[in-house]
Order: structure tokens, then sequence, then C-alpha cells
């Protein structure tokens, strides 16, 4: 008997890889969405404030997207996608065909979808079984966006950037105050951080005047005087082909933080242009090199969602 259910799961892991390869052979030209999502980058996006311990429960497994360490392991449908995990792997299908009761998983819960803390193999082999839930001990991370089971790293990214465009519209009146202006990141986080801008901006007026401004005046000064003169110096020096897939918002912020650390070195009237024109040398890309890049020659490590900064 023991020698039966041996052979059933070592048969049962040779299937779920090949399945696992033969669904990456099929989905080559969409490989990043078929990735399992890492917690840590989910977390450094949807930045939670808090975590609450939820205790047992009952998931389905296709709530469970991603893992805190083992997500270079598994496909996005946990099948297994390396050898060396056949050991394991093998030693929870045998309980599984035997019905040995295992310990239940471990979860983080954060948007609504589950990220596996303790339990990769037990999953990939419930998957792997057909089965619909497992038990599992959960502790969920705070976050008001709801998320999607088929997002990809890139879908979660923009979903988190649009929930953070509104907010910041609806705090700040952006629209009515800036109507022909549309205010547009690929980076999340980037909003909270404008609105320091305009914040530190609204202190610096107030050094002058005895009376303190109202925070849409200061909105709308920082916009024309501050934002306004680095994207004309942008868009002047022609720059944006060098950054595809980017903003003049994105530019601004990567520009700004790089002009104050020039100036405290060589002083407050060091030009916004020069600071321009070196950081488009520096960070910017040529058509050529794009090429040369997708052809695999100069290719880096692929990161969640876009570039936060150069």
């Amino acid at each position: 008997m023991s020698s039966i259910v041996d052979h059933e799961a070592r048969e049962d892991f040779n299937r779920a890889r090949l399945h696992e390869t033969l669904h990456r052979i099929m989905n080559a030209l969409s490989a990043q969405n078929q990735e399992l999502l890492s917690l840590n980058e989910v977390k450094q996006v949807l930045r939670p404030r808090g975590e609450t311990y939820r205790g047992m429960q009952t998931i389905e497994i296709s709530q469970i997207v991603g893992s805190e360490g083992r997500y270079r392991d598994f496909s996005k449908s946990f099948l297994p996608r390396h050898d060396y995990l056949k050991h394991r792997w093998v030693s929870i299908d045998k309980a599984h065909l035997q019905d040995v009761i295992l310990p239940p998983v471990r979860l983080y819960e954060i948007g609504g979808l589950y990220f596996v803390r303790d339990g990769n193999h037990r999953v990939s082999v419930a998957k792997a079984q057909g089965v619909g839930a497992v038990d599992a001990e959960v502790t969920s991370l705070s976050s008001a966006i709801t998320l999607d089971p088929s997002m990809s790293r890139e879908e979660l990214t923009r979903a988190v950037i649009a929930y953070e465009k509104s907010m910041f519209y609806e705090q700040t009146r952006f629209a009515r105050l800036v109507p022909d202006y549309t205010l547009v990141f690929t980076a999340t986080g980037r909003y909270d951080e404008v609105l320091q801008h305009i914040h530190g901006h609204k202190y610096f007026i107030n050094q002058g005047i005895s009376e303190e401004i109202p925070f849409d005046k200061a909105l709308v000064s920082w916009y024309l005087n501050v934002f306004r003169p680095v994207v004309d110096t942008i868009e002047a020096e022609r720059i944006m082909t060098r950054f595809p897939g980017r903003t003049h918002a994105d530019l601004y912020m990567w520009i700004v933080k790089r002009w104050h650390l020039l100036k405290d070195r060589f002083g407050a009237d060091y030009p916004v242009s020069e600071v321009t024109r070196q950081f488009s040398l520096r960070y910017g890309t040529t058509l050529w090199q794009r090429i040369r890049s997708f052809f695999g020659k100069d290719n880096s490590q692929r990161r969640m969602g876009p570039v936060n900064e150069p």
C-alpha cells in the first residue's frame, strides 16, 4: 500500500510540474502576469498601517494569490516551478492521499486577498488535488483598497495609484483649482509627496506675510510657480522621449529631489535646466538602447510596477 501511495504522489508531482511547464510556454508573452505575488512587494505598494489577528477561518484557494517568501517557487496557479520542491511536495501529497490531517496553513489577508505565510506546499497540493478551500490561521493587514485575484503586479500598482489619485483630488479639490491640467503619476506614494510639496510651499509663502494664506491659494501658487516651471523646462529640453511610459509629473518629482540636493551644494541659483539636462543624460534611454534591452542585451531585474525613482 505504501509503495502505491508513493508512486501516486510522485506522479502527481510530475503532472503538476508538466502543467506548470506547458502553462509557462503557452503564456510566454505574458509571463509576468503568471507570477505569484510577493507579499513584501504588495505591502510596499499598499503600505498597510496595522495588522489584526483573525484566528481560524476557511479560505477559498482561489483567493490565495501570493506568498511571503516562496513566491518564486510556485506559479500563480500554485503549481511547483522547480524539481527541488519534489521531496516536500510528495510528502504532503502522500498525507493528503492517506487522509492525514495536516496543520492549518498560516495566511496574511490584505485587500480581500490572501498570501501564504506558512504552508506553500500544502496550498499547492490542495490546488493540484482540486480542493476548493483550506483551513487557515489568518492575520489581516489593513488596506483601504479591495483587490481582485486576477490582478497582476502592474494591475495592482495601477489600482493603488488610481485610489491615491482619487483621494488626492478629493482632499485638495485639484480639478477645480487647476482645471486645465491632470496630475498623473506612474508610481505609488507620489500624491502624498506632492501634498507635502504644497504644504511646504504654503509654509514658505507664509513666512513673508502676516496673515496665513488658505490652502487653495497655496496649491494654485505651487502649480504656477513651482510645478509648471519645471514641466516647462522638461518640455523645452525635449526629454520625455528618453523616459517612455513616464509622465511630466514623474519627472518633476525626480528632478526636484535632485535640484534641492544640488542647490544645497552649489547655491540657490543652480539652474533647473542644468539639473534636467543631467538627469536626462544619466537616467534617460535612447531608442537604440531600448531596442538592445528588448532583445536581452541590457536586461535589468524586473520590479513590481513602475520604477519609483532612478
